[in-house]
């Protein structure tokens, strides 16, 4: 399904200068039907009160399931945006790092529906994620 011969370097060089960098997000691991990354919690992803910034998560959860869908397509001839996105957001987190994973629901030719659990590092979830992407051909 995933491209999986992608080089984990090359998927993260392609973040400079975006807001995947500002965020320092990185992909930490691929495999036939995932993609992980990572994202650290502080001040500059904090909301108000403290806690990681719903939006950070959802950035998070859209970086991973874009490049994800990315990955399975021919990428000479087409491309992928996203159509939508859904967060749950079910516990906070003050620090520390955040692991997400993007797992397909449906590929199919013209959408791809992907999940995307995001977790505190002893693993408790702290937000589910559905985004769905538009494969479009290039002009």
């Amino acid at each position: 399904m995933l491209n999986i011969h992608q080089n984990l370097e090359e998927l993260n060089a392609r973040n400079k200068g975006t807001l995947m960098e500002t965020l320092s997000i990185r992909y930490t691991a691929i495999g036939e039907d995932y993609l992980c990354a990572s994202m650290p919690v502080g001040p500059f992803n904090h909301q108000p009160a403290g806690l990681l910034h719903g939006g950070a998560a959802v950035a998070l959860a859209e970086t991973l399931g874009s490049m994800a869908a990315t990955l399975c397509i021919n990428t000479k001839t087409h491309h992928c945006v996203g159509l939508d996105i859904n967060a749950n957001h079910i516990r906070s987190v003050r620090a520390g790092m955040v692991f997400g994973k993007a797992k397909a629901i449906h590929i199919g030719r013209s959408t791809h529906v992907w999940e995307i659990k995001i977790q505190d590092e002893e693993e408790r979830l702290l937000s589910i994620h559905r985004l769905t992407v538009a494969v479009i051909e290039k002009k």
